[in-house]
């Protein structure tokens, strides 16, 4: 079992491809939108950055310690939340330059290590290649 993170910019395709994979791999999804709002924490500050990347690392852990693959799909816009998190494999969204909000824009760092690149708006057909490296 694996922990997938889905990341990139608000609006690059995230939520969409994690609803593509997580019926493929029969995972538990991990919405960061979803999970923010449960702890009613909307702080973007980089200290909640570090907060929510912390709190979606141990909710992913106790996931795929019951046995499960999990995706989840959030920002993580800094090189320390994608440390923090630890994900066992990395998708990034690089299908836009720029997102709506301008302090994610200004604090996201371009990932230098990932395992799958997304550049295109075709969740199916991605999803499926994604699922056979996933497999392997």
């Amino acid at each position: 079992m694996k922990i997938i993170l889905i990341m990139g910019l608000p609006g690059s395709g995230k939520t969409t491809l994690a609803t593509e994979l997580v019926p493929l791999l029969n995972a538990e999804w991990l919405n960061a939108d979803k999970v923010r709002a449960e702890y009613n924490d909307w702080d973007f500050s980089e200290e909640g950055r570090v907060r929510q990347a912390n709190r979606m690392r141990d909710l992913a852990n106790k996931l795929k310690k019951e046995g499960n693959y999990v995706v989840a799909d959030f920002v993580c816009p800094t090189r320390e939340a994608r440390k923090l998190f630890g994900a066992d494999y990395t998708i990034w969204m690089d299908t836009i330059e720029k997102g709506r909000f301008d302090d994610t824009n200004q604090m996201f760092v371009k990932p230098i290590n990932f395992d799958f690149k997304v550049n295109t708006f075709d969740a199916k057909n991605w999803s499926k290649k994604i699922i056979k490296e996933i497999l392997k």
